[in-house]
């Protein structure tokens, strides 16, 4: 019952703000209310309180008692849907593949079923000695990758 209302008060916040996007929610035995949110601008705190207040102000403490805590997926949180990957085009990506490969590059486009990953890399030259710097890219379907996270950087 509780987390069909819940989740019926989440739709309709964010239907309220259409930048938003739900990246996890859940409800504790103890019904603590756990919202975590992403957004394609990013997520304010305005925005966090905009959610709380439309589930809060719409639950009734006499009926059952709960707490609630609404915040913005963290910097050092994994990518987990097509959207976030898409908002971070441009950006760098570090990532794992299910099949443990890694890598590093610059996220350069996200499609509904896989990204394009691009960096550059240092291999031996074709003919003669020593080596030169090449431009790789590869396309990862989201099935395969196993966790990708932004690479923050500062200047």
């Amino acid at each position: 019952m509780m987390r069909e209302k819940v989740t019926q008060l989440l739709e309709q916040a964010l239907e309220k703000n259409k930048s938003l996007f739900l990246i996890d929610y859940s409800i504790s035995e103890a019904n603590h209310i756990r919202v975590i949110l992403d957004g394609d601008k990013g997520v304010s705190v305005e925005d966090c309180i905009a959610v709380s207040r439309e589930i809060e102000h719409n639950l009734d403490r006499e009926e059952v008692d709960f707490s609630l805590e609404v915040m913005s997926a963290g910097v050092s949180e994994p990518l987990k849907l097509p959207r976030q990957y898409k908002k971070n085009v441009g950006r760098t990506l570090k990532l794992r593949t299910k099949d443990d490969n890694a890598f590093e590059g610059t996220l350069v486009s996200a499609t509904e079923e896989a990204i394009t990953l691009q960096w550059k890399a240092r291999e031996p030259k074709p003919v003669g000695k020593g080596k030169v710097t090449v431009q790789k890219e590869t396309v990862l379907p989201y099935k395969d990758i196993a966790e990708a996270k932004v690479m923050i950087t500062f200047n």
